[in-house]
């Protein structure tokens, strides 16, 4: 009987703080009504002048708002702190479990206002690398390029990258004109081997994969500088030196060319140079 008597009193101990409170309360709105009551004759009876007295019921109205809702503040103040803290930690749960999601969704309004890229661009943004096919909220999808950074080949690959990549990562667009790009070629070399005949053949085999379209890529590349702001850049083909080591030279080749046709005009200008052979024996034996 005891046991079943204190397991019946327990519901009522736990609603007995809630009574009090519901009590204090009830009583604090009874004091403001009755204050009000007593306030609004008071000004009434001695503000005659119809302005001042509005003036005077506005701001006691104002003043027992202002009392209540603080009374309130003091009767409620241990529960509202116990509902603060209870409403934090469901938060902060939530944001830890959806963080990756938040990032994803947070990575797509960073590339949408940036504009870095759109379909049909060719990217990089870490270890990924590729033409964008799709995009969505969550995640981008790259028809994957390489191998390498220097490759043009697609490999046959999708890579999804979640979005949240593009909150901490820089892209690079690889063909931000559409159009028409600059396009780099490298080709290493020895020292002791004859690389000005192959500066030569180079540049002339540069020259000969861009005369078709060079009228063409010239006012389409000068008017997108011209739209974006930009110095004309020189858009005659030309090769560069590199010397990465003591013992090598790079012969750097770079051109306009179509941002669709890139890998087949490079394969192109490599076999004419490669075609060649460039040791000092066999230029020596020829001579």
């Amino acid at each position: 009987m005891i046991e079943q008597l204190n397991l019946s009193e327990g519901p009522l101990a736990l609603l007995t703080p809630v009574f009090g409170l519901l009590a204090s309360t009830l009583v604090l709105m009874v004091a403001v009504i009755a204050l009000r009551a007593l306030s609004w004759r008071f000004i009434r009876r001695n503000v005659k002048a119809a302005e001042l007295r509005r003036k005077w019921l506005v701001q006691s109205r104002n003043g027992l708002v202002l009392l209540f809702l603080l009374g309130l503040v003091i009767i409620w103040g241990e529960e509202l702190r116990t509902l603060a803290l209870s409403i934090v930690a469901i938060a902060v749960a939530f944001v830890v479990a959806t963080k990756e999601l938040i990032l994803c969704i947070t990575g797509s309004i960073v590339k949408t206002a940036s504009s870095s890229f759109d379909i049909g661009d060719r990217i990089q943004i870490k270890d990924y690398r590729g033409d964008v096919i799709d995009h969505n909220l969550l995640a981008t999808t790259l028809l994957e390029v390489g191998p390498g950074k220097i490759t043009q080949q697609r490999t046959g690959r999708l890579a999804i990258i979640p979005n949240a990549l593009f909150v901490s990562d820089a892209v690079i667009n690889e063909t931000p004109t559409r159009r028409y790009m600059f396009h780099v070629i490298s080709v290493p070399f020895k020292r002791d081997h004859d690389w000005r005949t192959a500066q030569d053949i180079l540049l002339a085999a540069a020259q000969a994969q861009c005369k078709p379209y060079m009228e063409d890529a010239r006012r389409y590349l000068l008017g997108f500088s011209h739209q974006r702001g930009l110095d004309a850049p020189s858009l005659e083909a030309r090769v560069l030196l590199q010397l990465p080591s003591a013992d090598e030279i790079h012969l750097v080749a770079r051109l306009p060319v179509p941002t669709a046709r890139q890998s087949a005009i490079e394969q192109a200008i490599l076999k004419e140079v490669m075609s060649r052979d460039y040791t000092r024996k066999s230029v020596e034996a020829v001579s």
